[in-house]
């Protein structure tokens, strides 16, 4: 009924499987960690553009990418710590940086456990000793991460996590089940009451619901005939929405704090010495409604 495959496309990828809903997750641990393919009763969830995921040198387009320890991007791409100035990347280190499998099973589940571990290259980022540990887990369907955020520094470390998915969409004036009433725009800076959709058709920049509190968010796909549940820990607080004019997907990502965090200060979690952090994030799909 369950199955976890080793294959490779370019790079080393692992496959879950299950039988019994037809449904597979496939998982990419040299590109960051990052998820490319989530089929459920033989649909295709997620968007991906192949060609950056084959070009090492370009960040992936699709899938469902890792971030940490970081969202989004900070002011002219740096921040300061103990009144020293780093330079990062937009969305952090995890997704640059190869994971490695600790590992795997079929029994009752398909899934598959994976780390990635600070190095000298994520230090010059990010200048902590941590260590990410993220259980992959597919059961009747529904794809579970589990995450584990551990500070192995002796200092208290800041973070502020999140995921990025691209789900596979045409129209992009989307209803969302959510208890938030505000969402911020992006596009003005402007904090606008919630009325029940969202279209972001026209939008260059994004948008973000800033005052949920019951920690799942839904939204239908009429086109595809979809409907599609994220459930997460208390630690995500905010869901960003975005897409790019004329490609057929839209992003619906729980951060766990604003953009620009590191420098506001704003919104921050903190890991203490020889401590971790353990959330989960669960996506759920409902075909052909």
């Amino acid at each position: 009924m369950y199955k976890v495959e080793v294959f490779e496309d370019k790079f080393l990828m692992y496959k879950l499987y299950e039988a019994s809903t037809n449904s597979s997750v496939v998982i990419c641990p040299e590109r960051g960690g990052i998820i490319t393919s989530y089929i459920v009763n033989g649909e295709e969830v997620f968007y991906l553009d192949k060609e950056t995921f084959y070009d090492e040198k370009s960040n992936i387009r699709g899938g469902n990418p890792i971030l940490f320890p970081i969202c989004g991007q900070l002011e002219q791409g740096k921040y300061e710590l103990n009144k020293k100035v780093y330079r990062m990347k937009n969305h952090g280190v995890a997704r640059t940086n190869a994971w490695g499998v600790i590992d795997t099973k079929n029994n009752n589940m398909a899934a598959v456990k994976l780390s990635l571990k600070s190095s000298e290259i994520t230090k010059e980022e990010f200048p902590f000793d941590f260590e990410l540990i993220f259980t992959y887990t597919l059961k009747d369907g529904k794809l579970t991460i589990d995450q584990e955020y551990i500070n192995n520094s002796n200092e208290i470390m800041p973070i502020y996590a999140g995921f990025h998915p691209y789900f596979k969409a045409k129209g992009k004036d989307i209803s969302y089940d959510t208890d938030a009433e505000n969402y911020l725009d992006y596009n003005d800076m402007k904090i606008k009451r919630y009325t029940g959709n969202i279209d972001l058709e026209n939008m260059n920049e994004s948008a973000a619901f800033i005052d949920e509190k019951k920690n799942n968010i839904s939204f239908e796909l009429k086109d595809l005939k979809r409907k599609i549940t994220l459930s997460y820990g208390k630690e995500f607080k905010y869901i960003v929405l975005w897409t790019v004019k004329e490609k057929e997907f839209i992003c619906v990502e729980p951060w766990m704090s604003r953009n620009g965090a590191l420098n506001s200060k704003e919104g921050l979690v903190y890991i203490n010495p020889k401590e971790s952090l353990k959330t989960f994030l669960t996506f759920e799909i409902q075909t052909n409604i």
